[in-house]
Parts: structure tokens; sequence; C-alpha cells
């Protein structure tokens, strides 16, 4: 496969930012088991606080934080996005992790019809056929044989799934007057903002150890964030987002290691096919020009 430069770049960071987000994943997840108060509304408020502080110590360059309160734009993409990872984390726990997984990870179709819609951005009929075949690879691996009635969680969970996809198309548009801190900043302001009344009593029981590893996995998904974001700088929508839908297989590979999950013939086949179906994205051609952008 031959790519531009920043596509390069671009694609080691989105790359980065899977391993970092399932690491993040795994490290909640087994803490929730420690810890019952560590739930979602933790997470989240650990997520917004933290990742402002880091943004806040390292990423100075280019961050406008007066920006957060003035660009609509930008304000829109913080509240979508602080909705869209509440979303995950409630039906995570209702509908469980796979079920509630495989729904957001249609957010890089809804993603790429929007690029399409507002952004000018195309794609070969061929890249769009393997997307949805990696879709259905995950729908193999994650929910195979699982009874997909449409209840109230489901339709929250597609909800979600659509608010991440206008998120990603928002920081492809937003890169082009705002840094990676900045846009970043947005989702964790508003993140925090969401959980800070529902997270703060339970965060007060935590014990220490807790603590300190909530605040580890807040850290890694903070520059997992950082990453994925700037990334998005020099790839298209389709070709970010069908790389993100990795994650969860990445995660499944950490889960059977550290916690003992298994899986079957057929949902390993479903994890090939989406492996595959990504790469078949990342070979089709762009059709996405390459502009100067704010610093990050």
């Amino acid at each position: 496969m031959t790519f531009h430069p920043s596509e390069r770049s671009g694609i080691g960071l989105m790359l980065g930012s899977v391993v970092l987000f399932s690491v993040n994943a795994l490290l909640v997840r087994g803490l929730s088991l420690a810890v019952p108060a560590a739930d979602g509304w933790v997470a989240s408020l650990f997520r917004g606080v933290i990742g402002l502080a880091v943004v806040a110590l390292f990423f100075r360059k280019g961050f406008r934080p007066s920006h957060l309160f003035k660009h609509r734009l930008l304000m829109l993409r913080g509240l979508l996005g602080g909705f869209g990872i509440l979303a995950l984390y409630i039906t995570v726990v209702e509908l469980g992790a796979g079920r509630a997984v495989i729904i957001n990870l249609s957010y890089p179709i809804f993603g790429s019809l929007f690029a399409t819609l507002f952004l000018g951005e195309s794609l070969p009929a061929r890249a769009w056929a393997w997307m949805v075949a990696g879709f259905g690879g995950l729908l193999v691996f994650l929910g195979g044989g699982v009874d997909f009635a449409i209840g109230p969680y489901d339709l929250l969970a597609l909800v979600g799934a659509v608010a991440a996809g206008a998120v990603v198309v928002m920081i492809r548009q937003l890169r082009h007057s705002e840094s990676t801190a900045t846009i970043y900043s947005a989702q964790c302001l508003a993140s925090a903002l969401i959980a800070v009344g529902p997270a703060t009593g339970a965060t007060l029981q935590l014990p220490t150890p807790a603590l300190v590893l909530m605040t580890l996995a807040a850290v890694l998904v903070a520059l997992a964030q950082l990453a994925m974001t700037h990334a998005y700088r020099s790839l298209s929508v389709a070709r970010g987002s069908s790389i993100q839908m990795l994650l969860p297989l990445v995660t499944a590979i950490g889960g059977w290691a550290l916690f003992g999950e298994r899986f079957s013939a057929v949902e390993l086949g479903g994890a090939a096919l989406t492996l595959f179906a990504t790469m078949q994205v990342l070979s089709a051609p762009s059709r996405m020009p390459f502009e100067k952008t704010a610093t990050t």
C-alpha cells in the first residue's frame, strides 16, 4: 500500500490510540469488578477532569480555553462527545459490553455518511462494501447468536453511535481553526460537567489504590483521544474510523489474557473478517485533499 507521508503518521497515531483505548477499557473493567463504586459515572468524571489536566500541563501550545465557551461547533462537539461517552457506559451496563460495543462500532458508517454529505469526502464503492463487511465481522465476533430484539437501551446505544459519527466529522472540520488540545478539551469539559453530580459521592468512597488506577486509566485515555484527534488531521473519516474498528478486537485479546475470556471459532472468524476488511479500507485510494491546518 502507498500512503501520503502525513497519512503514515496519522495511521501510526490511530493504531496507537486503539492500543491505549483498549488498555484503558481493561483497567476500568478490572477496577469495577474489584470496587463496584468505580462505575461508569466515575470513569466519565475522571476521564474529563484528568483529560483537562493533561492538556493544561503538557499541551499548552495552541490551547485556547476561551474558545470552549465561544466557538459553537466546538461546544457542540464537546456536548455530543460527552453524551456519546455516557451513552456507551450506560449501555455497557444495561446491555452487556458485547452488544453495546457492537452498536457503538457502527459509528464509522454514520461518520462516513456525514462526511460525504457535509465535508465532500468520497469513498470508492468497494471501500464502502468492505466497511459494511467489517461491521458484519464485528457482529459475528461480539454478538453472534444473541437475540437482537430492539429495546430502549439499544436505541440509546444507536443514538450514541450516531453522535460519535457526527463528532469525528466535527473534528475534521474543526481542524481548520482549532488545535488538537482545544478540540479534545471540549469533550473533557462536557464529560466532567455531565458526570460531576452522580459521580462525586462514589468517588469520595474509593480507596487510594482505586483512585490511583482510575487516574492512570484516565491519563491513558487522554493520550489515546489526543492521538486519535490529531490523526484525523491527515486521515479521512472513513479511513480513520475504520482503524478504530479494531478496538474491540484488541480489547478482546486483553480480556482473553487477563480475565480468561474464550472465543468460539465463529467469533474468531468474525474477528479475522474485520481485520481483513479494515486493511481493504486502508488500501482504498484517498479522495481527501491535504490542507494546512491549525497548529497543535
